[in-house]
């Protein structure tokens, strides 16, 4: 009989669990999900829920103002002097008031018209939350710039491994075609210990750009909060098409701030209209409702209430005015963001400009240096150069193609942060 063996299950979800967090490391990471995830893991998002749970209570409270409104009051009171008749009545005798009073009653009020006050409570609180929102959303968007350095210094700090790489593969070349020469006898050692001395720079080279990777993949990490690896790739973004047309949030933000002046201007109307109201009242006190009784009594009163405030009058030019001047300073705001964004749009696209430039003459220098190096690389072999001849062609050849990783990188990051800048996706 074979005996079977089971598997245990933790050791399997274990084994799950491992698979999942390698997978998510070795994740090939776009701008496109870094830019979501950073704006979903920054701390400052949690406000929008907090901005949305205080406009639905404000709003509902506000509402709350077409209920029946009730109070209580109370008083006691002494006076120096109480109402009595003027003239004596035979046979009568008149009656004599208390000069303490008491009072206690309570009262209910419903509002029939109120000129829209409550409506522009609303409105108001709905759009202050929309201020308040789309300041955040302004604040969020900024950390695209942050992301934009950070992704496109990893981007950079790749290239220039792999072109290190290259640079040793090429000295080690020179080193086997040097080492033969001196097997020979027709070169010297000290050739070589030159090419020797350029390979262990290049060593070092990889170890400070992997280390520059790591802390830049460390920083990216906190961001969209994942823990990202050595073995993280970045995918390359693909070119951009340059759009002129400026879609930034602060341009809502203003448009906002703007509607919020329109319902101030609306306030002042409802602040100056008539409001009505139906009441009652009904109360226990000494005296009650007849001023010559001096014991205590219930009594009750209801009616309508009109009730209109002219003093808001004396100010309402001035309130105008004020808002008048908030409206001016919001189109200046406006103007002066939309002039400095400019500015940083048309520097940015000169940018763009230049580096196509370059990258297109950078190919060319390459051809040239890749052949010249070729041909040296044949003629130390045949002892026609020096090694430090063949390194002087190797070192020129890696610093074109330096060269070109920069002005790449610089200019798809010039594309990025111009998209940045304007507010459009841009993408081709």
């Amino acid at each position: 009989m074979v005996k079977q063996y089971s598997f245990p299950v933790y050791l399997w979800l274990l084994l799950l669990h491992a698979y999942t967090v390698q997978a998510q490391q070795n994740e090939t990471l776009t701008i496109e999900t870094c830019y979501t995830r950073a704006e979903q893991n920054y701390p400052l998002v949690k406000q929008r829920d907090l901005i949305a749970k205080s406009k639905d209570y404000s709003i509902d409270n506000a509402s709350k103002g077409y209920l029946p409104q009730f109070t209580i009051n109370g008083q006691a009171t002494y006076q120096s002097a109480v109402t009595q008749l003027p003239i004596a009545i035979p046979g009568t005798e008149a009656p004599q008031l208390s000069k303490d009073q008491y009072k206690l009653y309570a009262e209910v009020n419903q509002t029939i018209y109120d000129g829209g006050a409550i409506r522009q409570q609303k409105n108001t609180h709905d759009i202050n939350a929309q201020v308040e929102e789309q300041k955040l959303t302004v604040e969020l968007y900024s950390l695209k710039e942050r992301i934009n350095q950070l992704y496109f210094g990893i981007l950079t700090t790749d290239e220039q491994l792999r072109q290190n790489e290259l640079l040793q593969n090429d000295l080690q070349l020179g080193i086997r075609k040097t080492q033969a020469a001196i097997d020979n006898g027709t070169a010297f050692k000290s050739n070589a210990d030159a090419l020797k001395a350029e390979l262990l720079k290049a060593h070092q080279r990889t170890t400070e750009l992997r280390a520059t990777r790591s802390a830049y993949l460390d920083m990216l990490g906190m961001f969209i909060n994942q823990t990202l690896n050595d073995n993280t790739t970045l995918a390359k973004p693909q070119q951009l098409a340059v759009s002129d047309e400026i879609t930034r949030p602060e341009l809502a933000l203003y448009d906002y701030q703007n509607r919020s002046i329109d319902i101030q201007y609306q306030q002042l109307q409802v602040k100056n209209s008539p409001k009505l109201s139906l009441f009652f009242q009904g109360g226990y006190g000494r005296p009650a409702l007849n001023m010559l009784s001096n014991n205590f009594e219930a009594y009750y009163i209801g009616g309508a209430r009109l009730t209109w405030s002219l003093g808001g009058l004396y100010t309402l030019k001035k309130d105008k005015a004020l808002l008048d001047n908030s409206r001016k300073t919001i189109g200046l705001q406006r103007e002066t963001f939309l002039f400095n964004t400019n500015l940083t749009r048309r520097q940015q696209h000169a940018d763009i400009t230049r580096l196509q430039e370059l990258l297109s003459s950078d190919n060319e220098i390459i051809t040239l240096r890749e052949s010249v190096k070729k041909a040296s690389a044949a003629q130390l072999e045949n002892g026609v150069i020096t090694s430090n001849d063949y390194l002087r062609e190797v070192n020129a050849e890696d610093q074109a193609r330096q060269n070109r990783i920069l002005h790449e990188i610089q200019w798809l990051l010039a594309q990025y942060n111009h998209q940045s800048t304007t507010g459009g996706p841009g993408n081709n």
